[in-house]
């Protein structure tokens, strides 16, 4: 994938940040915990202002631990198939990082559903390679908008259930590559239905999700404190907090 300048179209920093183009993103993993789920593959899509495909990446990784069966069967990759034709972790981590990192600094939109997983899984696999900190920016979550928007809305919040709600299709769930072009579809209809709540700058939207996110983490954990008086809910977008990493293996 590349950010030439003949394939982006990137507002100004005044301008709504949904009228240019669009990074979708998502990974598989290991498991549910983003602290200790690995990496096993990631998809990267562009889309146009019109909703075009432009250009897409995609990466296979050798999370270097087993893959347990139920998340096997969530995305389908197996241990042994990730083992033969999967990347190095380390690399793969790395390759991924860099190229999210580009986007960011060309101010692209990174759309993400429920995107503080994939930025906390990412983070935790450079903590435990000594890798640094990963300086997350520009990223446009609409498990965070639909929850603003339509707060106290009944059912589920998962992408599948949103891609209905908003009648987008979502072909091959649980694959990364359809589930970048359904968030960047999901953060589409969001904006067509709700102009007035999302017409800001990259910045600005960025910036209202993070105390939007910390609003709704404190209102989940006061209703789950009615049943269970020591729950907490963490309050952090994009990335939570991490713990004392891991080692490698």
């Amino acid at each position: 994938m590349t950010t030439a300048a003949s394939v982006l179209t990137i507002p100004g920093p005044d301008e709504p940040w949904h009228t240019g183009t669009l990074l979708g993103f998502d990974l598989e993993t290991t498991g549910k915990n983003p602290h200790t789920a690995r990496t096993v593959t990631a998809s990267l899509v562009l889309l146009d202002p019109e909703g075009t495909v432009r250009a897409h990446a995609e990466w296979l990784v050798d999370p270097g631990v087993e893959i347990p069966a139920e998340a096997a069967a969530v995305h389908g990759i197996s241990t042994e198939y990730a083992r033969e034709y999967g990347m190095d972790a380390t690399t793969g981590v790395s390759e991924i990082v860099a190229t999210l990192t580009d986007f960011m600094y060309h101010r692209v939109p990174i759309i993400a559903y429920n995107g503080v997983y994939d930025f906390t899984v990412l983070s935790a696999e450079m903590g435990r390679r000594n890798m640094g900190d990963f300086a997350v920016a520009g990223v446009v979550d609409p498990y965070v908008l639909d929850k603003h928007v339509d707060t106290f809305r009944k059912g589920k919040r998962t992408l599948e259930a949103v891609c209905e709600l908003y009648d987008v299709t979502l072909d091959q769930a649980h694959t990364s590559l359809a589930d970048s072009v359904a968030a960047v579809q999901v953060a589409q209809a969001l904006v067509a239905k709700f102009p007035s709540h999302f017409d800001v700058p990259l910045e600005t939207i960025f910036n209202q999700q993070i105390r939007w996110k910390a609003a709704q983490a404190a209102s989940f954990e006061q209703f789950l404190r009615r049943k269970n008086p020591g729950a907490t809910v963490s309050r952090e977008w994009p990335v939570e907090k991490l713990s004392v990493p891991d080692s490698v293996g």
